[in-house]
């Protein structure tokens, strides 16, 4: 069972060769990388690619690790108690079971995507040591062991925003997915459009590319949005045309809205644009 990424994902040899890797040693893949490179793309299609089900874990701030195991609902249970109710008399009736329990007890072997695990506490991460070392746990409530039938492929992603424990770390494959390179990119984009004119490739790829190099800027052009600024480009074909005939020095990029994303980095570039022109 190797993955060799998918008709829909570009997959360098590097990161074929981590995600293989981690399903060998049953270790979680930790990927990190710049928002927009394709963490939580991969762990979709590393699904599609091995034929398997995806479940997917959304961490927020204010994500607690015992909502991945299970939550017991008292409030729910008082409430039927006060009403009379039957079901009271079975506190299984108020576990809700959590992302890490559906995917211990499925029947085949799933992809379980905790994502943007460094949005939560810091100790989200210890939390979860056992739990994905040992791959069980302990419902307390109902004096029950939850433990998986079928070890789950685990892929975590990560933004970089703050620090994971080093214990956590010990436990995972880690891989940090590099900015595609200019063949790498080409790729991508033949990907999500396969007809499009090589000559508008050629173009956006050197603009974009260029964007991203000037110095200064806040927020770097990511390969989302440059697929988004590609498919604004080829339905106005006016925008194609400025793209291709544009001076480099003379303003922004056409539709520049897909590509900057702060008033910063707008102001920096009209500077920018400004100084080449004095100098012409």
């Amino acid at each position: 069972m190797k993955f060799t990424g998918t008709d829909k994902y570009v997959a360098t040899e590097d990161l074929q060769m981590a995600v293989n890797a981690a399903i060998t040693l049953q270790r979680p893949l930790l990927i990190k990388g710049e928002p927009g490179t394709g963490k939580t793309m991969l762990a979709e299609e590393l699904a599609e690619g091995l034929g398997a089900r995806l479940i997917t874990w959304h961490i927020k701030s204010t994500t607690k690790a015992q909502q991945g195991l299970y939550e017991y609902d008292a409030v729910s249970r008082l409430r039927d108690s006060q009403l009379g109710d039957e079901k009271v008399k079975d506190i299984g009736n108020y576990i809700v079971k959590g992302k890490l329990w559906e995917a211990f007890e499925a029947d085949d072997q799933v992809v379980l995507l905790i994502d943007e695990i460094d949005k939560a506490d810091i100790e989200f991460p210890n939390d979860l040591l056992l739990e994905l070392d040992r791959m069980e746990f302990y419902v307390y409530e109902t004096q029950q062991k939850v433990k998986a039938e079928k070890r789950p492929i685990v892929v975590i992603t990560s933004n970089n925003e703050k620090e994971l424990p080093d214990a956590f770390l010990r436990r995972c494959f880690f891989h940090y997915i590099t900015f595609p390179d200019a063949e790498t990119m080409k790729s991508i984009v033949d990907v999500h459009f396969p007809n499009v004119q090589q000559n508008i490739v050629r173009d956006a790829l050197e603009v974009f590319f260029d964007v991203r190099k000037v110095p200064g800027l806040k927020k770097k052009p990511s390969t989302s949005e440059l697929v988004d600024w590609l498919k604004l480009l080829m339905a106005d074909d006016l925008s194609a045309k400025m793209l291709h005939d544009r001076d480099s020095a003379s303003a922004l990029p056409p539709l520049y809205g897909a590509l900057v994303k702060n008033e910063q980095d707008v102001h920096l570039l009209q500077k920018l644009a400004f100084m080449a022109r004095r100098r012409s």
